[in-house]
């Protein structure tokens, strides 16, 4: 096979499988509109009579089994109501926001020539 025709293949198939899902979200939905419990029988039976033959029962166990005992429609309004925040403590705020030190603070210069016999600075560390 080559490189085009496997491309297009894939293509296919992936285009396959996105309208398969499509077709198996929107009979679930109606599924769940009408308040039948979703099955993947009821879910075929659905897409049968819109004459979508072309979906595999896979799509219909996966739909049900990851629907079972869910309600859709708390799902769907649960998701649409959130917001981005939800969960995220705010960020802490610091109150001192000067460039002043505190009073009593001591203030470090960088330059700790204590006598302590690092001379060399951090790279004579390695040497």
């Amino acid at each position: 096979m080559s490189t085009d025709a496997a491309t297009t293949t894939t293509t296919t198939t992936n285009s396959n499988n996105n309208k398969a899902e499509t077709a198996v979200s929107y009979a679930a939905l109606i599924l769940a509109d009408e308040g039948i419990e979703i099955t993947p029988e009821k879910l075929q039976t659905l897409l049968k009579a819109a004459a979508i033959d072309d979906v595999e029962l896979i799509w219909t166990t996966l739909f049900a089994k990851a629907l079972q005992g869910k309600e859709l429609k708390d799902i769907l309004t649960a998701v649409s109501t959130s917001s981005a925040e939800v969960g995220r403590p705010p960020a802490p705020v610091n109150e001192n926001t000067s460039d002043e030190p505190d009073e009593g603070a001591e203030i470090v210069d960088g330059n700790d020539d204590d006598g302590s016999g690092m001379e060399g600075g951090m790279f004579d560390l390695f040497s």
